[in-house]
């Protein structure tokens, strides 16, 4: 059988086959194989962060990634920027009739290697298949678990923190634009998806982390945004801090694009105080998706909102993203 039928989706025997001779074939910790309603799972720590997302990219392969690796980092990312470390994760599938097995272990193949290096075990899932053009061939929700070592809130921000981020802007967001072949552009821009709990944990124990988040769809200046708005603060970055690749920021200004507005699969925001920044840039770059880390700007009580410091002087507000510029990025 070569193609997902409506009766994988039914329960049966078609359904324990899927997952018996394919799911499982990856997807092999000792939680998942009793194939029980639920898992039962043990902690150290008492004080756990969960979190949940869907993932309906388009396409589903793309220069750098795959739905199933987009699913594991964007759910292990969330995890870890959280403060807490990604332990477990749940896969549900949305399968479309007639999508081809082999696209279907490719992923799944993708998401074993994800998650064995980012360390977490999938424990439980659910398969649902739907008809024909009922659905973009497939798509994946994930739910994480993790145990939570620094909590990071808002609240923690104030006047003279650092805004620092991991590595080059808009990566994701450009890679699949291009991959989608909407746009005459002959260009190898990967996207930059990846999972963050290896650069970030470190940063745990460091004095002075007051708080980080994954800027995926509205890229960094929603982000930003956010902050400025919950903490009644203001937030000045500079233009020439700011590490964008230049084959992206090329066709970001050749499509209209702001990569600040991009979203990324593989980059933390991370606003510490003055007095640790040095020392978190110096962590974040020991390890190779944090080479690239940059302070970009500060915390400030000067004004209100986000102000972006061009590279001639000049001072532009930023505001949250109002249109989605690429729909269906993650």
């Amino acid at each position: 059988m070569k193609k997902i039928e409506i009766g994988h989706g039914s329960g049966g025997r078609l359904t324990r086959d899927l997952i018996e001779k394919l799911f499982l074939k990856y997807l092999d910790s000792n939680e998942l194989k009793p194939l029980e309603d639920a898992a039962y799972l043990r902690f150290e720590n008492p004080n756990i962060a969960i979190t949940t997302d869907s993932y309906v990219v388009r396409p589903l392969f793309f220069p750098g990634g795959d739905i199933g690796k987009l699913a594991v980092c964007g759910a292990v990312n969330d995890i870890a920027v959280s403060g807490a470390i990604p332990k477990y994760l749940s896969l549900s599938f949305i399968i479309e009739e007639g999508f081809l097995i082999k696209h279907l272990e490719d992923v799944l193949k993708s998401i074993k290697m994800t998650s064995e290096a980012a360390g977490v075990k999938i424990v439980t899932g659910d398969t649902k298949v739907v008809e024909r053009n009922k659905c973009d061939g497939l798509y994946i929700n994930t739910t994480a678990v993790g145990e939570i070592v620094t909590p990071l809130v808002i609240e923690n921000i104030s006047d003279g923190d650092a805004v620092i981020v991991t590595g080059t802007l808009g990566d994701h967001g450009t890679a699949v634009a291009i991959a989608r072949n909407e746009f005459d552009i002959d260009a190898s821009v990967e996207s930059d998806c990846a999972a963050l709990s290896g650069l970030l944990t470190p940063l745990f124990d460091i004095d002075g982390l007051k708080w980080m988040r994954d800027p995926t769809r509205g890229g960094v200046a929603t982000v930003l945004v956010e902050v400025a708005e919950k903490t009644s603060l203001g937030i000045e970055i500079y233009e020439d801090k700011i590490p964008v690749r230049d084959d992206v920021r090329f066709i970001s200004d050749m499509l209209g694009y702001d990569p600040l507005y991009l979203a990324n699969e593989g980059k933390a925001v991370v606003i510490t105080s003055h007095e640790a920044a040095d020392e978190i840039l110096n962590k974040l770059r020991l390890h190779s998706l944090g080479k690239n880390a940059a302070l970009i700007g500060r915390i400030t009580t000067k004004h209100k909102g986000v102000r972006l410091r061009t590279k001639i002087g000049g001072e532009r507000v930023l505001d949250m993203l109002e249109d989605d510029m690429l729909p269906r990025i993650c």
